[in-house]
Order: C-alpha cells, then structure tokens, then sequence
C-alpha cells in the first residue's frame, strides 16, 4: 500500500513502513523512499515538509493523514510500479533545480570574492594617499610653498611685508624697506659677503631666501592685530629668520679668498650649524635685477655656489679615503715604500710627488703627513675596487647628501676591477673622475671630529614673530655615524701628524690642537696648475670647528688653503 505526498507541486509516492523499516521523522526532516528507504538530505535551497503540509496533502488525496500505527508491510511487498508511472523529468526535476542552485550559489561566491579584491584594492589605495599626504605635510609641505613660482607666495608678498634675516650674531643680512615710489625693497648690508649663503628674492630666488620663502612671508603677529590689518589694508610683518651664521667668520673666508675663485665651508660637528659659507666669484645682490643679464649669460658661473654645487678634484685630501680603505683591509700600517720622487705605472704614465720631492722610506702615517704620491699611487693597485667603492659610499659619494641645504650637488667616484692600473692609481691620490664639493668634505671632517657621528648641516636656527616671539626652533639632526671609533682613532692620529710634522704644519697653535690634510689637485694638462686644497677641523675643551677650503688655480695646499683655515681657527677660538 501506499500513500502519494506533495512536494513542491510533484508527488512521490511514500510506502507504509513496517515494524523493521518504518519512517523516521521530525520538524526538519522527511525521509521517502524509491525502491528502498533513502534520507533526503537537508540542503540550503530546500526545506523539509512539515507536518502540516503532510497532513493537508494527505486530505486532499482522500487519505487520511499517516499513522505510524497502519499495518505493517515487508520490503518484498513495496510495489515499485507506482514509481515508474512517473517520467523521467518529474524524477530528476529536484536534482537538476539543486545542480541550478548550486551552481549559482558558487558563481555568487565568486562575485562576493572578486568584489572583495576590488574593496580591498581601493583601502591600500587610500591608505597610500593618506601616507603620502602625511608624509607631504611633515616633510614636502614647507618646499611646495617655498617655491618662488608659487601663486600663493605672489599672494602672499601683496600682504604681507617679507620678514627679515639675520646672522647669529645679531646682524641684519636682509631686509625690507619702502622705496620711494612706496614699493617694498629688499636691501642686504652685507652686499658680497653673504650673496650665495643668503641669496636674493628676485627673478628666482637662491639661499635663505629661497629655502625660507614661505617662513619670511608668513605673519605669526596675534589674530587682533591681523584682523586690524585686514580692515586697514596695511600689510602685515612677516616672521624673520635667525641664520647659523657668525658674520666675523664669513668676512675672514671672504677676505681670504680675494681674488681667486673657489669656496670656504666651517662647520660645528657637535650640531651641524653653518658657521660661515662663502663662494668666489660672487655677485651684489642688491642689484641682481638691473645685471641679471649679465651674470646669467653663457659660460658665466657666478650664480653657482661653489661651496654647496661646486665639484673639484679632491685632490690629496681623498687620501683620508685611501688611507681609511688601507685600513679597513687590514693592510700592514707599518709596512713601508721607498718614494723617490716618481713611480713608472706604466710605460706611458708616471706619477710624481710635488715638485717631485724625494720622500725616502715611510709607512702610511708618514705617508700620509708629506702627501706622498708615490706611497698611495702604490696601495692604490693593492686594494679591493668593490670594496673601495662601498667605503666611497658609505662617506656620501653617488649620493644626495644629507643637509637642509637647497641645491647641492652629488659628488662622484667610481672604480673598477677591469680599470687599468693607471686609472688606480690616479684614483687613490684624488685624481681621475673623482670629484666632490667642498660642503662634502667639511662633513667627513665633522664627522672624524665628532667620534665618526654626522650631524646634518643646517643654516637656519629659529624664526621669529615681529614682535620677537620664537615660532619654531630647527634642533641638530644626527644622519648616523659613518667611522667606528677605531677609524676615528686613526685618522685622527693621522691628521694630526700632517699638523705636527707635515704639510700642514702652518696650522700649529698654542691656543687649541689642529687636524687636516692638504690637497693639490690638478685639473687640466698643465701640470703647473693646481687647485689648493684643504680640510680638517681643531678642537679646544670641547669647542670644535670643521672647515674645508678649495682655492682654485692657487697651486699647492699648503701655501694657500693652510693658512686661510688658520685664520678661521685663530678668530673662532681667540677671537683674534
């Protein structure tokens, strides 16, 4: 016997269950059977019949409702005949309308993935930009706004009167005042001296001006006053900027230059403060607008700031590098050559000391002190090119260097295992493509004076309000140290022996105790004509000063740089 049930519009036919086979049933699920008892799985597409549903099936079959108690019945008696009745559609109807659904359920998973990815996508994106708008206003802001070609800072100039620069001794460098037409004009009292360290704010700016622009043109006067400004029309004062610079140390490098052409840097390698910069050929940049002409046509340089962009030859003051990678190998210090003046490296190339000066035997130290370029000519062909090349870099060649400074240039240094030796040794004595501003070899100074530690130089140290309130203070920045303490150690050592017994003996003083290596560097085929090189630093009680002097064409270092540093040296520690 047997019983026909609904299920979504089909029937199956359902078989009394007997003693040993009787249907299982609850609120969740129905059990039916084809041939044999078989469980319909539960499923996320279709629900069980409840009861209700079974019993108002049954009553519309003229049946009444299944009782667990009907007559019992054996598997042989299941009449499979009623199943077949049915056609094949009806009987596969659910499974296909399941396989439908499943395949659906896999395609909605796969969209909820895809737009998920497409979710995630969007938050790195954003999380980029929030980084990066984070990293502008800490770091880029302040340089976008500084931009001479700036709208804003056009704006800003029409209310605000730019604020004004003074040295760290009090004086004022730039200034602006009322022409007589009732324009502002902007006035520097120190005229030459500070052309390049301070710069100009017309056609282009450069220096201070530049790196300063938006602080000079920005008031921090209380919200009354700007309000009374705003009714009033009158301009307001803009903040001033307090520099690193010690006018007394800027008029000696100045003046110690005179007429050759080249660049003073000084350094405090405790904080990375500026104490003087100077470039030769300069300009008056009081009247940078009426011979801007002049000093922009071709071939003219006098815009360029030596100091900062200038790249030279080192010269032998690369021989603090040379001596330091001799080091760093662990070569023999006390291993000597014999110079006699000259070494043959090949049948076309033979390098010479200066004036062809016959040292006699020594080791580095000595080496070192006369500027040998026989010795370091010779230790050249010994050392590792790679890792020369690390060391280079490690003290800031190929690379930007670390300072607050606008527009400095990269020095350059480059060898090769396959580099002939002739190209070897002109490297190790400072020669060859090796060049390096004089900026750049004041910060290895600074860094042997302070215990291998740079500190990134800076020329600005605090900005004022007009009514003399600070606003914001520039703190020294340490970049990393750059020399374990047994490089210092021996570097040390080693300028001070060029001091005490050898090319920079004029450097000798009573009054505090002097480092440095000179440098002659040439730089066409004229062998006569030479750079003049210097770079080093002195030290009394814990006040310290690095400089570095290049005067170009002026012939050997320790005629012409030595004695310019010792000026700088006697007046920053006597005063004199």
């Amino acid at each position: 016997m047997s019983k026909k049930r609904y299920s979504e519009n089909k029937y199956v036919d359902v078989m009394d269950l007997n003693d040993d086979d009787e249907e299982k049933e609850d609120e969740n699920e129905t059990y039916i059977r084809k041939g044999h008892p078989k469980k319909k799985k539960k499923s996320l597409f279709f629900e069980p019949i409840d009861d209700e549903e079974e019993d108002e099936y049954d009553e519309e079959d003229g049946e009444a409702g299944y009782d667990e108690d009907e007559e019992d019945y054996d598997d042989d008696e299941y009449d499979e005949e009623d199943y077949d009745e049915k056609d094949d559609d009806e009987v596969d109807y659910e499974d296909d309308d399941y396989v439908e659904k499943k395949a659906t359920a896999k395609t909605n998973k796969k969209d909820r993935a895809v737009y998920k990815g497409i979710i995630a996508f969007f938050i790195i994106i954003f999380s980029l930009m929030s980084a990066y708008f984070v990293y502008f206003v800490a770091f880029k802001a302040k340089d976008f706004a500084s931009n001479p070609y700036n709208p804003r800072m056009s704006a800003l100039s029409s209310k605000v009167t730019r604020g004004t620069i003074y040295s760290s001794d009090g004086e004022i460098l730039a200034v602006t005042k009322q022409g007589s037409d009732g324009n502002d004009v902007r006035e520097y009292p120190y005229g030459r001296e500070f052309a390049h360290a301070v710069g100009y704010s017309v056609n282009g700016m450069m220096g201070v001006e530049l790196s300063e622009n938006y602080t000079l043109l920005n008031s921090s006067i209380d919200a009354l006053d700007k309000a009374k400004g705003s009714v009033t029309g009158e301009k307001l004062p803009g903040d001033s900027v307090v520099t690193t610079y010690d006018t007394a140390l800027q008029g000696i490098a100045y003046k110690g230059l005179g007429d050759y052409a080249g660049a003073v840097v000084a350094i405090e390698p405790s904080t990375g403060k500026i104490l003087c910069m100077v470039s030769n050929p300069d300009f008056d940049p009081n009247t940078i607008s009426e011979n801007w002409e002049s000093l922009t046509s071709d071939g003219s340089s006098v815009l360029v700031n030596r100091a900062a962009q200038g790249l030279y030859p080192p010269g032998s003051t690369f021989k603090i590098l040379t001596a330091l990678e001799y080091l760093d190998e662990g070569k023999d210090t006390e291993a000597t050559i014999t110079c006699k003046g000259k070494y043959k490296v090949t049948d076309d190339y033979t390098i010479h000391c200066a004036k062809n000066e016959r040292h006699g035997k020594q080791n580095i130290k000595e080496a070192f002190a006369n500027s040998c370029n026989v010795f370091f000519g010779t230790i050249g062909l010994e050392l590792n090119p790679s890792e020369f090349t690390s060391l280079s870099e490690r003290l800031l060649f190929n690379k930007p260097l670390p300072t607050k400074l606008k527009n400095t240039s990269i020095s350059k240094f480059s060898i090769k295992s396959s580099d002939t030796d002739s190209k070897k040794v002109q490297v190790a004595i400072g020669q060859s493509d090796t060049v390096v501003t004089p900026l750049h070899m004041c910060m290895i100074s600074s860094a042997i004076a302070n215990g291998g530690i740079l500190y990134e130089p800076y020329d600005v140290d605090y900005v004022l309000s007009y009514d003399e309130k600070v606003v914001s203070e520039n703190k020294p920045e340490e970049y990393k140290k750059l020399l374990s303490d047994i490089q210092v150690s021996e570097l040390r050592d080693y300028m001070r022996y060029a001091v005490t017994n050898g090319t920079a003996r004029k450097l000798q003083s009573d009054s505090y105790d002097a480092y440095g290596k000179t440098g002659t560097a040439e730089y066409t085929e004229d062998k006569d004509k030479t750079h003049s090189w210097f770079t080093g630093f002195a030290e009394r009680d814990g006040k310290q000063i690095a400089v570095a002097v290049i005067m170009e064409g002026a012939g050997t270092g320790s005629k012409h740089a030595v004695p310019l540093a010792k000026e700088i040296f006697d007046y920053y520690f006597n005063g004199e």
